[in-house]
């Protein structure tokens, strides 16, 4: 018997699929659909044969012809996220609101996170997503509350993500990220579901730009405005 052969590493395409691997392939897809990139029955198709999919290999099959199939991370390991400032760095009122009652309402695209962002959801839907956002503040906090509804927050990959809150017969479900950054922004989710559902978690794919480039383009360009007068 050959021990050498036998006590060799198994391939990483080899190794049994997780969830967590099924759910980074599904989101891949999931964005895939949303860019157009895969029609709604190539979409469909491909999600029935991830959820499928025994080994990483057969799951890496379904996304080798898309952009984001073929990101890995890069950079050191990610590192613990600063301790969350006092309550009093952060003003109790809102930077904006986003409120769905028997509706839906959504902010996404170039936008500019503030440090506080209320969203409130009853009978209703809200989407977040910051992964296209402007992050003046290295601190930003999100109080989501959903009653009979569904509150959806996507960050990008290169933040941390921290949650604090609970479900009343309804689900409150924060993924924890920690950036390879420390300078990176810090995502605090506070809240409620009350018989709805409040989620947040990396976007794949997404990244933001390093928070000073960020903070020095605000400070330059209130210098030139003040210069200009």
């Amino acid at each position: 018997m050959d021990l050498q052969k036998q006590n060799a590493p198994t391939p990483a395409a080899e190794l049994r699929a997780s969830d967590a691997d099924r759910d980074r392939v599904a989101d891949i897809l999931r964005e895939a659909l949303a860019e157009g990139r895969l029609t709604a029955d190539e979409h469909a198709e491909r999600v029935e044969g991830v959820l499928h999919a025994k080994t990483v290999g057969e799951l890496e099959v379904f996304i080798r012809d898309l952009p984001a199939g073929h990101r890995r991370p890069a950079g050191p390991a990610s590192m613990p996220a600063p301790p969350r400032v006092s309550p009093e760095a952060i003003p109790a009122e809102a930077d904006a609101n986003v409120v769905a009652v028997f509706s839906s309402a959504m902010r996404r695209g170039r936008w500019r996170a503030g440090r506080r962002l209320h969203a409130y959801a009853v009978f209703g839907s809200v989407e977040i997503d910051l992964s296209e956002a402007i992050f003046e503040y290295q601190q930003v906090v999100i109080k989501a509350v959903s009653v009979f509804g569904d509150v959806q927050i996507r960050v990008p990959e290169n933040v941390s993500l921290r949650g604090t809150g609970g479900g009343v017969l309804g689900n409150f479900e924060v993924s924890p990220l920690d950036s390879a950054d420390p300078e990176a922004p810090v995502v605090h989710v506070d809240g409620w579901a009350v018989l709805g559902n409040v989620e947040a978690r990396p976007k794949r794919g997404k990244l933001v730009a390093d928070i000073l480039e960020r903070v020095q383009d605000k400070v330059d360009r209130k210098l030139r405005k003040h210069l200009g007068h």
